[in-house]
């Protein structure tokens, strides 16, 4: 595949903060992103024991607003937002009439009639020309692009909240898992939103873009004594991947369906109308004839996106996603496999550069963070 060429790249405000940190840049999305700092493995164990700090300015960002608003974003999110309220978020989907992907995506319910979706970098164009053309029959609604409004800084790991606390009067216990709130931190106006994609505790930090250096570089200075470290995107991935979350356009696409990727829970069932509603339903009724299942390998080697797996003689799925994971030390994945091996347990075979290897079905998430008396 032919790399994208560094000057077509587009940058977050703080790109030159990573370049001046020595990270290793990686094309990502149409984004010159950072891969790595210090090497994804310590990243990925100062999450699991301290705290990381992301550079998640990439992701976009739309707006809905209207007297309409709840209208249409139930018309074009898997989810119920209904049940949303003022400073609550729900993770939902963008789904095709057949049940199939799109993209997924965090929604907030900013005020009444006023939502804010979070959408995959890789999507943004996409993404927002489907959610405008999904909501034109909604009524009075209104989807505009605003990615460019915010810069977005995630902080996660079990000291997560210690560290930003020391830098905002806004009481952190008090913000639940999926909730925000608003207020400053390090003297700049945030929204503080307890969300993340690396299975710990954390906040997702939503700033101007002018001002997200002085926020990114408190938050270093905040949590140098607490073993903060910067980290990419090659840690986030592998920490997501741990957690047993899903990764848009990887383990889910417009080739499979909420329900065989184990996301039937982000469908608001209830709801009388969205795209994919019908297709969903039926589904349901029939049973999937394939899932998403979580694999360990039992052989020594690691199974990666694409590599085929087997069931006796029969090719029977691929991998979707696959890595040792630095914390666990097991080599693990997920892979699509007709339904009736996707018991837990269930022995197959991956082939990993020509060789058939032994792997076994196992339960989802890997990793589950310890409980803490600070989590919501």
């Amino acid at each position: 595949m032919a790399r994208t060429p560094a000057d077509s790249l587009q940058t977050t405000p703080l790109h030159a903060r990573h370049r001046a940190l020595g990270a290793r840049m990686t094309p990502f999305g149409g984004w010159d992103m950072p891969l790595q700092y210090s090497g994804i493995a310590e990243e990925h164990r100062a999450v699991r024991t301290a705290a990381g700090l992301f550079d998640v300015s990439h992701m976009g960002e739309v707006e809905i607003a209207g007297d309409d608003a709840l209208a249409a974003v139930q018309r074009i999110a898997s989810n119920d937002a209904g049940k949303l309220e003022p400073g609550r978020a729900q993770y939902s989907a963008l789904t095709t009439p057949e049940g199939t992907v799109v993209d997924d995506l965090l929604v907030y319910q900013l005020a009444a009639g006023h939502y804010l979706l979070v959408i995959n970098a890789a999507n943004i164009a996409k993404d927002v020309t489907w959610i405008r053309k999904g909501i034109a029959s909604a009524g009075d609604a209104v989807a505009v692009n605003v990615s460019n409004r915010y810069a977005l800084i995630a902080l996660q790991g079990p000291r997560a909240a210690a560290i930003l606390q020391a830098l905002t009067a806004v009481e952190l216990d008090g913000i639940g898992y999926y909730t925000f709130a608003s207020g400053e931190v390090a003297n700049v106006r945030a929204t503080i939103s307890r969300t993340g994609y690396t299975g710990e505790d954390g906040f997702e930090l939503f700033v101007p873009p002018a001002q997200a250096d002085a926020v990114w570089s408190a938050l270093l200075a905040a949590g140098g004594s607490e073993g903060l470290l910067p980290a990419g995107l090659g840690a986030r991935d592998t920490l997501r991947l741990e957690a047993g979350m899903r990764l848009s356009g990887q383990d889910m696409d417009e080739t499979t369906t909420l329900l065989e990727a184990g996301l039937g829970w982000t469908v608001g069932w209830d709801k009388e109308s969205f795209i994919g509603r019908e297709a969903l339903h039926e589904q349901k009724r029939t049973g999937p004839a394939r899932r998403l299942v979580g694999f360990e390998m039992l052989d020594r080697g690691i199974a990666r996106h694409d590599h085929a797996v087997y069931a006796g003689a029969d090719r029977v799925g691929r991998v979707t996603s696959g890595t040792l994971t630095p914390f666990l030390q097991k080599a693990v994945g997920m892979a699509y496999v007709p339904v009736e091996l996707a018991a837990r347990d269930t022995e197959l075979s991956i082939d990993v550069r020509g060789r058939r290897l032994r792997a076994r079905v196992v339960r989802m998430p890997f990793y589950r963070r310890p409980r803490q008396e600070s989590a919501p």
